[in-house]
C-alpha cells in the first residue's frame, strides 16, 4: 500500500460491501472498526496490510484485484454489456469493474479469465508477450495431414489479413487442438475455411499457464488459486 493509505469507504466498496453509499451507511451505523476502535469517518485513511479492519465484527480481507476462471458457454458474448446475455451475467460477485480478459466468439466455449486487474489484462493481451492460447477444434470434414504444414507457415487472407503461424495436433478423425499466439476475429474459423474445411465447434482450454478446470460445467466459474494467479504474473516478467 502507499504510505498515505487508502480511504476506508473505497476499501470496503472494493472488498464487496456494496457501493460507496452502502459502506458509508455501515460506517455511520457504527458497524466498522479499525484496530478495535469503532470509526465513523468514511474518508479515514487506512492500511489494510498493517491494520485490522472489521465490519460487524467480521474481519475484512482486502484484495486489490480479483480473478475468476469461467467456463464460457455458447450463446454468451464476451463483453460487459450488450443486447444479449453477457459473460458477466454469469458472475455472481459483489466486485465492481469486472471484465473479460480478451474475448471468445459468441458460439465459442471454454476458458475465459474474468478480472478487474486492468494492467495484467493489458499485458496478457499484448502481442509482444506472445501469450499462447490453446483450443479444441471439431471439424466438418476429416483432418488432413497437410493442414499441419499449412498452419505452421501462417496464412494471408484475400483481404490482406495476416494470421501468424499456428501449431496443430490431431486428436481424432475430425478433431484437433490448435495453439496460437494471437486472437484475431474469427481467426481459427477463417484459417480452416481457407484450408477447405469448416469448424463445427470450438473450445478454449488454455491461456498461457492457465488451464480450464474440467470440473466446471459450461456457465460455471471459480476463483483462481494463488498459484494460478502468481503464474500469470510471473510469466510476464
Amino acid at each position: 500500500m502507499a504510505e498515505q493509505g487508502m480511504r476506508l469507504d473505497r476499501l470496503l466498496a472494493a472488498s464487496g460491501y456494496g457501493s460507496r453509499n452502502d459502506v458509508k451507511k455501515l460506517i455511520r451505523n457504527g458497524l466498522v472498526s479499525v484496530d478495535g476502535i469503532t470509526v465513523r469517518n468514511a474518508d479515514l485513511k487506512v492500511r489494510p496490510d498493517t491494520q485490522e479492519i472489521r465490519v460487524d465484527d467480521q474481519p475484512v480481507v482486502y484484495e486489490k484485484y480479483h480473478y475468476f476462471m469461467l467456463n464460457k458457454p455458447a450463446g454468451c458474448i464476451s463483453a460487459t454489456s450488450g443486447s444479449g446475455p453477457t459473460v458477466l451475467d454469469l458472475i455472481d460477485e459483489p466486485y465492481r469493474d469486472l471484465f473479460p480478459c480478451g474475448r471468445l466468439d459468441k458460439d465459442t466455449e471454454g476458458l475465459l479469465l474474468i478480472t478487474d486487474d486492468g494492467p495484467l489484462a493489458h499485458e496478457l493481451l499484448s502481442p509482444r508477450h506472445h501469450v499462447e492460447k490453446e483450443y479444441e477444434v471439431r471439424l466438418r470434414d476429416p483432418f488432413e495431414p497437410g493442414y499441419t504444414a499449412v498452419f505452421a507457415a501462417g496464412m494471408t487472407m484475400a483481404d490482406g489479413t495476416v494470421f501468424q503461424p499456428a501449431r496443430l495436433i490431431q486428436t481424432g478423425e475430425k478433431a484437433c487442438r490448435i495453439i496460437l499466439q494471437e486472437g484475431k476475429f474469427h481467426e481459427i474459423k477463417r484459417m480452416f475455411l481457407a484450408a477447405g474445411n469448416e469448424v463445427v465447434s470450438l473450445r478454449r482450454i488454455r491461456m498461457k499457464n492457465l488451464e480450464l478446470d474440467e470440473s466446471l460445467a459450461p456457465g460455471e466459474y471459480r476463483k483462481l488459486t494463488e498459484e494460478e494467479t502468481a503464474g500469470l504474473r510471473a510469466l510476464l516478467r
